[in-house]
């Protein structure tokens, strides 16, 4: 449990720098789920590919002089 509650303070302190909560992710999966794996995979690709780029990465080089 431990871990999970590392992961909430995580998620928050993102969302607070301005990451959408969407691009972070927790699961627990047994190493012998790999159907699992795979789907939970699958999912979080799709999700964070639907987000697109994270905004508060990108550097605007039009903004430098």
């Amino acid at each position: 449990m431990f871990a999970r509650r590392r992961f909430a303070v995580l998620k928050n302190l993102l969302e607070y720098i301005g990451l959408e909560p969407g691009r972070l992710h927790f699961s627990w999966i047994s190493s012998a789920e790999a159907q699992k794996f795979q789907e939970t995979v699958k999912t979080v690709v799709e999700e964070v590919t639907a987000l697109g780029p994270a905004k508060i990465l990108i550097k605007d080089i039009r903004k430098v002089a």
